[in-house]
């Protein structure tokens, strides 16, 4: 439980038990405004049209120069260290697990961002994929449809209650996913057998499926998470700011100190 009595979700892969046991219309709410949503957008904005817009050297020189000034700007105001990650929050909405996502975060400027909602137990989302998404022409590149399945898949498990890592994503091409049109995905939870989550997903192009996936994910003890943790992180903050989400979710008397690690 968390510290405020309500059941939680952690990036261990866990939970306390006792969301599934409320079901999916426990998920409600909206997040709030994140000032990184618009510099987001405007990045993104950028990124399009330096892919896929016909610029001269000289608006490409210019615009070198203006953003490398705001992002020498950006550094000089940070302070020291890491930015706090986000925890999801399965009675949230799906939309704010990962705000800084790859692709459902409104913060990141590298997600398309996918736009994803709870309906009927299942996760459902819509996206727009733009230029910097191309792979082959005119096409959704297949290894970012291979990522977007994979954090959909994930998501529905948070949704149900049974998160996890990905084990083995499986996935199969239909059709090719056209770029720059609205396509609408879906993904959902199937069953549980020990610790291994089975989950599907597909995206479609109107009535048309352009691509399926099936999903095994493997539920993490906190102590093989930690152990991965302790191996990446690359500051001691990155560790501290992990076993503080242990303790948030009251899991840090099963979260050995990092001094203590071991291979279970």
């Amino acid at each position: 439980m968390t510290p405020e009595g309500e059941p939680g979700v952690s990036d261990f892969g866990i939970s306390s038990g006792e969301i599934a046991a409320r079901g999916p219309d426990a998920v409600a709410g909206t997040g709030g405004d994140d000032l990184r949503f618009a510099l987001a957008t405007a990045v993104r904005r950028i990124t399009s049209a330096m892919v896929g817009l016909p610029l001269s050297d000289a608006d490409i020189a210019a615009a070198t120069a203006s953003v490398a000034r705001v992002a020498d700007g950006l550094e000089a105001a940070a302070d020291p260290g890491r930015r706090p990650r986000a925890q999801p929050d399965p009675v949230g909405t799906p939309q704010d697990f990962f705000p800084t996502s790859p692709v459902i975060g409104f913060a990141n400027p590298v997600a398309p961002p996918v736009v994803v909602e709870a309906v009927d137990g299942g996760l459902i989302g819509s996206a727009w994929f733009d230029y910097q998404f191309e792979g082959p022409p005119t096409c959704v590149h297949g290894g970012v449809i291979a990522m977007v399945f994979d954090e959909m898949l994930g998501a529905a498990n948070i949704l149900a209650g049974n998160p996890g890592m990905t084990g083995t994503l499986t996935i199969r091409y239909r059709k090719p996913t056209p770029l720059r049109t609205p396509l609408r995905l879906e993904a959902r939870f199937v069953s549980r057998e020990g610790r291994k989550i089975l989950t599907t997903g597909a995206i479609y192009h109107g009535d048309v499926l352009t691509a399926e996936a099936d999903g095994i994910f493997i539920e993490l003890v906190p102590q093989r998470f930690m152990k991965i943790v302790a191996e990446n992180a690359d500051s001691p903050e990155a560790l501290e700011q992990v076993r503080a989400d242990a303790q948030r979710f009251g899991l840090a008397g099963d979260v050995p100190e990092p001094g203590g690690l071991t291979d279970p």
